[in-house]
């Protein structure tokens, strides 16, 4: 009964959250202080970490799931693309077919600098793999058949071309992934 409690309280919740952010769509780029846009971020925000991150965070729900969890959250993930990690502001991530992302990664679409704040999507091409524990922050640009090694922070902007190998902190070009 308990379960079924949960369950019902998510399925409403993801409802509401979708339908409020259909009436008040999050912005892509920059937020200007004190606007419209920074009072729907701030809800959005409210809804994100309440609700939805420790679901994300806690590990308890099986990966498959988890892909229906983040594409009801609204990130747009390819045929057979799964996330062992945590994909922070799901809207803004973007994900071809066929790419994995490690245990423990992280993706995190938003840009808090001071008083600035601004989303940018992630976007990746098909069959990308992101490794354990690696981070990939706002406006990351990764081609087809590219590898992100375990531990790897991509800073904001970078694009990682077609087949590329890419690791360190920070991520740098380490070479061509062999087929």
């Amino acid at each position: 009964m308990v379960g079924a409690v949960v369950v019902w309280l998510y399925a409403f919740a993801l409802l509401e959250f979708r339908l409020y952010l259909a009436v008040f769509p999050l912005p892509e780029g920059e937020i200007a202080e004190h606007s419209r846009a920074e009072f729907t971020y701030h809800v959005y925000l409210l809804f994100f970490l309440i609700l939805f991150y420790p679901v994300i965070r806690s590990g308890f729900m099986p990966v498959p799931f988890m892909r229906l969890f983040y594409q009801a959250l609204g990130a747009r993930l390819g045929a057979n693309t799964y996330s062992s990690g945590l994909l922070l502001d799901p809207l803004f991530i973007r994900m071809g077919s066929n790419c994995i992302v490690g245990q423990y990664a992280l993706m995190v679409p938003h840009v808090i600098e001071g008083r600035r704040l601004a989303h940018y999507p992630i976007t990746t091409g098909d069959n990308v793999t992101i490794g354990a524990g690696a981070t990939v922050l706002s406006g990351v640009t990764i081609g087809d058949g590219a590898i992100v090694s375990t531990g790897a922070v991509v800073t904001k902007g970078t694009v990682i071309g077609v087949g590329e190998v890419w690791g360190g902190v920070p991520a740098k070009r380490l070479g061509v992934a062999r087929e």
